[in-house]
């Protein structure tokens, strides 16, 4: 069962905007079975969408349009579905009633003809309750082939997908089932994790396939199975990983889809009922936005300061002056002080800091390019670890950022 997406709208080719719908649509799709063989982005013309349909459609059985229905003259989708099926429009009431509620529940302004128009349904089609907007999707079913075509607005798409286009689906197609697991590790290279695994790699069953998926400071392990029982896909990728947590199991650090190594480090300070304080130079406070994104840190989070200029680690955590001269602003000495004093400004109960050059320039520090300092101080240690993490700026910051949490993780273990 192959689908395909189709993303419409110059905004996505001029990278105004990123195409998170193919994302969400992909996964969904894959969770009740259906593969996705291709993602196309086209312009706005009635030339891009007619074309690319046509090709589509020897390919897929399912095809999955976003974008292009709005009410205004730019927006070309459903004009261009409606002829490319050879078919003419009808009012749809219960949308027309929809779009009435809205404007006089929500919207201010008058309601206008254009906004009516969106009541204007290919005879052919479906129309797909919006709860959210006023563009309805849309369902064809033509040689054999679905087409749905849904806002670009991702809300209303979500939704749409969630309640209206999964449940057809689901109803309409046999579909065999898909298994996905993703291992999630921290602390080694994809090529180093590839050499260690090599042996149970290749003793995998045929019905499972491995994906490394590596980012800056992490690498995951995605196993994935296809087969008519699921029960017996999601055993037999248990064992397997059963079997690496023999090799591997030091870098392991949960499941994606699970919790994310911050959910796993509030779960830590909750349980112990222990604190945390963060100071940061390099990271300019990023380590504590990973863990204030999540409701209910104010459970364990105290804080955060970020010094990032020499004279602030000077003036707000009282780091003095003749230290940092006499080591340099990225050290370990200076990185201690940071943590040290954040910890009893705060008065937490643990302490983590950064400092680095994450470059292109050194700044205020003779030390080398992609060196990061990260100190851990509690009542029962005090430690800082030296990195070097390359000469890219994004890269240092995002895999200190990485590396503290995995410290922090570390100290419950």
């Amino acid at each position: 069962m192959i689908a395909e997406i189709i993303t419409i709208g110059d905004e996505i080719l001029i990278g105004q905007i990123v195409d998170t719908n193919s994302a969400y649509i992909s996964k969904k799709l894959n969770s009740i079975g259906v593969e996705v063989g291709q993602i196309t982005s086209i312009k706005d013309t009635k030339e891009h969408i007619t074309q690319t349909l046509n090709d589509v459609s020897g390919r897929a059985h399912i095809v999955i349009i976003t974008g292009g229905l709005g009410p205004t003259n730019d927006d070309l989708t459903k004009k261009t579905l409606c002829g490319y099926f050879n078919d003419s429009y009808v009012v749809n009431e219960k949308v027309l009633s929809h779009v009435e509620k809205l404007f006089e529940k929500y919207v201010d302004t008058p309601i206008s003809q254009l906004n009516r128009d969106q009541a204007l349904i290919p005879s052919k089609a479906i129309a797909l309750n919006n709860e959210y907007g006023t563009a309805p999707g849309m369902w064809f079913d033509e040689n054999n082939v679905v087409y749905i075509s849904l806002p670009g607005v991702p809300y209303e798409m979500k939704a749409l997908l969630d309640n209206e286009v999964l449940p057809r689906l689901q109803q309409k197609f046999e579909r065999p089932h898909i298994v996905h697991k993703t291992i999630l590790t921290y602390g080694l290279g994809e090529s180093a994790i590839a050499e260690k695994i090599e042996s149970w790699e290749t003793a995998l069953p045929n019905h499972i396939k491995l994906a490394y998926l590596p980012s800056l400071g992490r690498v995951r392990l995605r196993l994935s199975a296809r087969g008519s029982e699921r029960e017996f896909l999601e055993n037999s990728i248990e064992s397997e990983i059963e079997k690496l947590q023999h090799i591997i199991g030091d870098i392991i650090k949960g499941f994606e889809g699970e919790e994310t190594l911050e959910e796993q480090i509030a779960q830590k300070f909750v349980e112990h009922k222990k604190t945390l304080v963060t100071a940061e130079s390099c990271t300019g406070g990023e380590v504590a936005s990973r863990f204030t994104s999540y409701p209910g840190a104010s459970q364990y989070f105290k804080g955060s300061i970020v010094t990032y200029a020499t004279s602030s680690k000077n003036d707000v955590l009282g780091i003095p002056t003749e230290l940092i001269d006499r080591f340099s602003v990225v050290s370990e000495e200076v990185t201690l002080q940071m943590a040290l004093k954040a910890r009893k400004l705060f008065k937490a109960d643990v302490a983590i800091a950064t400092t680095g050059n994450a470059g292109p320039t050194k700044g205020d520090s003779d030390a080398e390019l992609g060196t990061v300092y990260i100190a851990l101080v509690s009542e029962k240690e005090e430690k800082v670890y030296q990195f070097n993490f390359g000469n890219k700026r994004e890269k240092v910051i995002e895999k200190a950022v990485i590396k503290a949490q995995e410290i922090l993780l570390s100290y419950f273990s």
